[in-house]
Order: structure tokens, then C-alpha cells, then sequence
């Protein structure tokens, strides 16, 4: 999928117009309409006024990745950043356990 069916799709599951995601934008609901159909491209700092207004990364915007993070999981991620090594490491040590072990328990399933 390219940016413009990500956005539609992404204002639509907001239950967003396209005038009501241009004001959140600066933009209007017409311009909005352009980038979706592809006949524009907005720029870098438009796309991240786009992102923030539909509450996902850029990189989930553009299609770059498939995992949609939320602003809570985004937020555990940069305080887990700001952490000491020792730390970090300890928290993804118990990540990876508890994956292993879901792993675990669905291949048994």
C-alpha cells in the first residue's frame, strides 16, 4: 500500500473527514483529498503533522513498517532509550523470555 491509501485508511479508522483532518493539518479537506489520490506529495513536515493527527509513526504512514505502535508503546519505548545499559539489557532479557515463552505455549496449542 503507498501513502495515500495508508492515509485514507488511517483518517477512515479515525472517523476523520478529509476537511477535518486538514484542519488538524493546516491544510484543507481538498488538499487532503490530492494527497490521497497520489496527485500531490506533501512534505516532510506535513507528513509528520499527518502522522501525530492519525496517531502513528511516519514510518507506518509511508509504508516503510507494518507494525503500528500506539503513543503508550512509543512512549515505554523512549523512557526503555533513556535507560542505562544494564537496565535496558535486563528489559529486554525479560522480553525475550516472555516471547519465548508465548512462542513456546502456541506451538504447543
Amino acid at each position: 500500500m503507498d501513502f495515500g491509501d495508508n492515509m485514507m485508511l488511517l483518517r477512515k479508522k479515525k472517523k476523520l473527514s478529509q476537511a477535518s483532518l486538514g484542519n488538524l493539518i493546516g491544510t484543507s479537506g481538498d488538499v487532503v483529498g490530492r494527497y490521497e489520490r497520489g496527485d500531490i506529495k506533501p512534505s516532510i513536515d506535513v507528513v509528520v503533522k499527518i502522522a501525530d493527527a492519525l496517531e502513528v509513526s511516519v514510518d507506518y504512514l509511508i509504508g516503510k513498517s507494518k507494525l503500528q505502535l500506539d503513543k503508550e508503546a512509543l512512549k515505554r519505548l523512549e523512557l526503555i532509550s533513556e535507560l542505562s545499559d544494564e537496565n535496558r539489557t535486563f528489559i529486554f532479557n525479560m522480553i525475550d523470555m516472555a516471547l519465548r515463552d508465548f512462542k513456546t505455549k502456541k506451538a504447543y496449542a
